[in-house]
């Protein structure tokens, strides 16, 4: 907070704020408007203060690594390359400090445990009105390995969602653990499972920012989320040893206690990154047996929801670090863009090669669908729903344009060949667009070659569309957004067949590839993130694609004529958020005091 605060870059907010909504709602708004940090230090019903938006954009990420950030790009660098050290030996000589730095070490007491208090005494945050309680919003989960408990190079830290309250948990001894069992802390779960054993498991939150961003890094099995921590943090994380998970010494609260990986109980509803709730389902619960704090210890926090919001930038900072190292991960591809307006998830980019037979120009995708496939077979890549890839031999496409790189796959793909699904599959848990939870299917769209189409930038004028069906949108060169009606059950399948079955009279579609079928096309194509969030958060690839003029060769599912995407609201959709109009009136009113934090409401 002092460092934010000595480069202008902190809001302190001295007056009373709630932490049940409108603390939230702040948040939001003072990041869309690239606000700074803020500092509450006046909460509604708690002694702590609290602090939000210390990620409030990529510049103030930056700026809170900015001694340790091009140490840990040229530790990637040497990852990467060995050999560049004896060839720029000026550039790389801080290396070997920063190799040491990444290293944790344990300790047998730390500032964490200075005070204690009651879990109830802990700041009750809540984003949205339907959530099911206060949650933890920027939490560090610990857990070790229950077959090497003491080495903490097998330690897991990741960001799991934490329910602080309601439910039926027990105020002062409960909280609940929402993680899948594929994550770091799902392995420690099935290990302890398996040996009959409850697993120890810690939850810090503050500390150095590093904490934090290394809790999301997608790090590759079996290196420890603490190394990177450390040299992002500049100095070694320090761990405290005892009968418990292992304790970040420096965090401004530890939240301590044991899993029984055989036990459930109801977690959620929560407000999620995709724009929607996640719906309350039984997850692992944490018995709480003690809460440390440091002396005039901070609660940080965040608020997610639709994209873009705070965690935005991790998604950023995240693709800066991690994008030079992609080629020496996946061999042949040459960067991934997990879609943050799209929910991150559900649209994956990915610019491949294609190095197969290389004396032949290739005309349709070969080595690319080598690529997707490894692609969606490594760690988080793997929750992708939507994969859309192709080659760039002549280095010209950026994977970060969005509207172009889709572009140049639509003037270049062939439906009749180039869809390739799984269907039946797992997505990801807070995705409820499938046909149940963690169910549902993916698709790779992948084109390469020539192109064999313009893309069109108007409705044609002969296009004639059913009773029901109305006021068709581009949304950008070739992608049409038409207006449907509701879709209530299976009897809304006929109506999309009676759509296409009048789409595929119109001779003038071949110049726009793709049509997505929406409740309010107006939304739709009003901004580029809009039709990305509502096309692939509410579609399930194999039930929602369809397509005019459809063939099946050899179990080949493809389409002559344009793709249609249904991207309608289904009933089995979790409801999207909404803010509570009392609180909205609320925030509104602080923005006429014309103090530091009313320019940025």
């Amino acid at each position: 907070m002092n460092d934010l605060r000595a480069g202008g870059r902190l809001i302190t907010v001295d007056d009373e704020v709630d932490p049940n909504l409108e603390m939230a709602e702040i948040q939001r708004r003072v990041y869309l408007r690239g606000g700074p940090a803020i500092l509450f230090t006046n909460v509604s019903g708690c002694r702590f203060p609290m602090a939000s938006n210390l990620f409030g954009s990529l510049d103030q990420a930056r700026y809170l690594f900015r001694d340790t950030l091009q140490k840990v790009r040229r530790l990637i660098e040497v990852k990467l390359d060995p050999s560049a050290v004896p060839k720029s030996p000026f550039r790389y000589a801080g290396v070997p400090l920063t190799a040491l730095t990444m290293l944790p070490r344990m300790t047998r007491r730390g500032a964490v445990q200075a005070h204690s208090c009651r879990l109830s005494e802990l700041p009750g945050l809540k984003s949205w009105p339907d959530d099911g309680g206060a949650f933890v919003t920027l939490p560090q989960v610990l857990s070790s390995d229950p077959t090497a408990p003491d080495n903490l190079m097998k330690v897991n830290l990741g960001m799991y969602r934490v329910q602080l309250s309601g439910n039926e948990y027990d105020p002062e001894n409960q909280i609940g653990l929402h993680y899948q069992i594929h994550r770091g802390i799902g392995v420690h779960h099935r290990a302890a499972m398996d040996r009959g054993e409850d697993l120890p498991v810690t939850v810090t939150v503050g500390g150095s920012p590093a904490m934090t961003l290394a809790a999301v890094m997608p790090l590759p099995e079996g290196l420890t989320e603490l190394t990177f921590a450390g040299a992002l943090a500049g100095r070694r994380i320090r761990m405290i040893r005892g009968d418990h998970a292992p304790i970040y010494a420096d965090a401004d609260f530890a939240l301590v206690g044991r899993v029984d990986p055989t036990a459930t109980m109801p977690e959620g509803p929560f407000g999620d990154h995709l724009g929607y709730y996640s719906l309350q389902h039984p997850f692992p619960f944490l018995r709480v047996e003690k809460v440390w704090h440091r002396k005039d210890a901070i609660w940080p926090f965040t608020v997610v929801g639709r994209p873009p919001q705070e965690d935005t930038t991790f998604g950023q900072l995240i693709h800066e670090l991690t994008d030079p190292i992609i080629p020496s991960v996946i061999p042949g591809v040459k960067a991934v863009h997990a879609v943050d307006a799209a929910g991150v998830h559900p649209l994956l980019l990915a610019i491949g090669s294609e190095r197969y037979m290389p004396y032949l120009k290739a005309k349709e995708p070969q080595e690319l669908l080598t690529q997707a496939n490894a692609i969606l077979g490594n760690g988080q890549l793997s929750l992708a729903k939507y994969l859309w890839i192709t080659d760039d031999p002549d280095d010209s496409i950026r994977i970060h344009d969005i509207a172009a790189f889709m572009q140049h796959i639509l003037r270049r793909v062939d439906w009749r060949r180039d869809l390739h699904f799984q269907t039946k599959t797992t997505i990801d848990t807070l995705d409820y667009s499938g046909t149940g939870l963690n169910q549902g299917s993916k698709v790779v769209i992948a084109a390469t070659g020539a192109p064999v189409r313009e893309l069109a930038t108007q409705v044609p004028s002969n296009l004639a569309l059913p009773d029901g069906f109305s006021n068709p949108k581009v949304v950008m060169p070739g992608v049409l957004a038409i207006q449907g009606p509701k879709f209530t059950g299976p009897d809304s399948h006929q109506d999309r067949a009676a759509l296409i079955e009048r789409l595929a009279g119109c001779d003038s579609l071949s110049n726009l590839p793709l049509i997505t079928l929406c409740d309010d096309s107006e939304f739709a194509s009003a901004t580029l993130n809009n039709w990305l969030w509502l096309t692939f958060t509410r579609s399930n690839p194999a039930i929602d694609i369809d397509g005019v003029n459809v063939q099946m060769i050899d179990k080949h599912w493809g389409c002559r004529g344009p793709l249609v995407i249904d991207a309608r609201v289904k009933p089995h959709h979790a409801p999207p958020l909404i803010e509570d109009p009392d609180v909205t009136a609320k925030v509104d009113a602080r923005a006429t005091r014309g103090d530091q934090l009313a320019k940025y409401l």
